[in-house]
């Protein structure tokens, strides 16, 4: 109403980006109308090229060029330890510790009946034919430390563990450089359920 239509359509659908709301949007419309033809072809084509050449690897469903992922295609990491993430972006965050050495499994999300998601519509089948397949001694289950990360925590460790295949959890509670009397009672319930002998 207050636009000409192909601007009424640009803020419409960058709404439907995650964490963009109807200002955010409006800003990005008229950046995007000041920025030159090039730049605006440049992103465009970015985007494009990220939709036809990028999809998700056939062992870990990480997002890959190819067929595997470049983690699974180094012979270096150890076969016998899975880390299970809920996406492609928790996987850079483990990465960046330069602290884990194993494998990675994507299950596209975590259980959350509210929006509609159940186990079927995650990866955790493949997860555990993966297990049956490789000489897996231990999954780390690292999923977010919230009501779905939790359930689905749950849910793949009563599924995993009569497969005689450790599981574990990442660890949660107080970030480094944190104060106590800052901190929630759930962080510092869990710090406190994480403590280890020194």
């Amino acid at each position: 109403m207050y636009y000409a239509a192909p601007v009424a359509i640009l803020i419409d659908e960058l709404t439907k980006l995650p964490g963009i709301g109807p200002k955010s949007a409006q800003r990005l419309a008229f950046y995007l109308l000041k920025i030159s033809p090039e730049n605006a072809k440049d992103l465009a084509d970015a985007i494009m090229n990220v939709k036809d050449k990028i999809g998700f690897c056939n062992v870990c469903f990480n997002i890959t060029e190819g067929d595997m992922c470049e983690l699974c295609c180094d012979f270096d990491r150890d076969d016998s330890l899975i880390c299970v993430v809920e996406e492609p972006r928790d996987i850079i965050a483990i990465e960046k510790t330069s602290s884990f050495k194993g494998r990675y499994h994507v299950l596209g999300g975590a259980i959350s009946p509210i929006d509609g998601i159940g186990p079927d519509d995650l990866k955790i089948r493949e997860l555990l034919d993966r297990l049956k397949d490789e000489k897996v001694k231990e999954i780390v289950i690292a999923t977010n430390p919230n009501i779905e990360g939790e359930a689905t925590a749950m849910y793949l460790a009563k599924l995993v563990k009569p497969l005689g295949v450790k599981v574990t959890r990442i660890a949660s509670g107080l970030p480094v450089g944190g104060d106590l009397e800052y901190a929630d009672e759930v962080t510092l319930g869990k710090a406190l359920e994480g403590r280890r002998e020194m």
